[in-house]
């Protein structure tokens, strides 16, 4: 991405790329992270619940 000097951009220029940002980071905010959120959470669990299904549940022995 190739920056501009500042006396070559108009100021449609930076309202367009003022929205294109606003738009990245909404899209970023709220729906990417919280579908890799939600997607690290679950695999955790997931992992958890297949160590748990090997070796057993956490505790001692024979109870």
């Amino acid at each position: 991405m190739s920056e501009v000097p500042p006396q070559h951009v108009t100021e449609q220029e930076l309202r367009s790329r003022r929205r294109q940002e606003l738009l990245t980071f909404l899209v970023l905010a709220f729906g990417i992270w919280p579908l890799v959120a939600v997607g690290v959470v679950g695999g955790y669990g997931f992992i958890i619940w297949m160590l748990q299904i090997v070796y057993g549940p956490p505790g001692p022995l024979g109870h």
